[in-house]
């Protein structure tokens, strides 16, 4: 079963992955962009450069995507595992989404109609899509206050994009979003995320 978390950046996403490790120790935890291969490197490049191509930096983070697949979930999958991802393909939909929303605006006629769509319809033919995916609810100011505006994609302005996009993700696949209140304890958010998954078990 391959679950994901997702959410703005400061939502809380790693402190639950990592409690979670205590939770199912026999799971498999990954996270992208990955860090311990030459694609997540370029894609971490990428993030620290404020000039980078947006449409160049999308397809960084797609073979990332594609070589975390090879390497870690597939094989999971089929060892039967419990895979949890800190991040996964909706991070590209909402962030690139919202980035290429922005280049759009002065890209002429290379401008993208739905920079949304755009990024999901790259990933259909090769992505896994997760049987549950947790999304940890908080507005882009606190968010943004939080992770403290250490990279490009850490402003208030941009995760509301960001948030606007996740939202139409939700509203699309209803079934697979779980939405949990972030603004919560990290206790709480935690549990929270806990009784989703343990529902999504039981009914495996």
């Amino acid at each position: 079963m391959l679950v994901t978390l997702e959410g703005l950046d400061g939502s809380g996403k790693t402190t639950v992955w990592e409690g979670l490790q205590d939770r199912y120790p026999e799971a498999t935890f990954t996270r992208e962009p990955t860090d311990d291969s030459w694609y997540g490197e370029a894609v971490y490049r990428s993030i620290a450069d404020g000039d980078a191509d947006p449409l160049a930096e999308l397809f960084l983070y797609t073979a990332d995507h594609a070589a975390h697949l090879s390497r870690v979930v597939e094989p999971a999958l089929e060892r039967g595992d419990l895979v949890i991802s800190d991040r996964y393909s909706d991070s590209r939909f909402a962030y690139q989404g919202a980035t290429l929303e922005a280049w759009s605006d002065d890209a002429g006629e290379r401008a993208l109609e739905d920079p949304l769509e755009y990024v999901v319809d790259v990933h259909e033919p090769i992505s896994i899509v997760p049987e549950l995916t947790i999304y940890l609810d908080l507005d882009p100011e606190t968010a943004a206050e939080r992770a403290g505006t250490t990279n490009k994609f850490e402003r208030a302005e941009y995760l509301a994009s960001v948030q606007e996009n996740y939202e139409r993700l939700l509203e699309r696949e209803p079934d697979r979003f779980v939405r949990v209140d972030a603004n919560d304890t990290p206790e709480a958010v935690l549990e929270g995320v806990v009784t989703a998954l343990e529902g999504a078990l039981e009914t495996k």
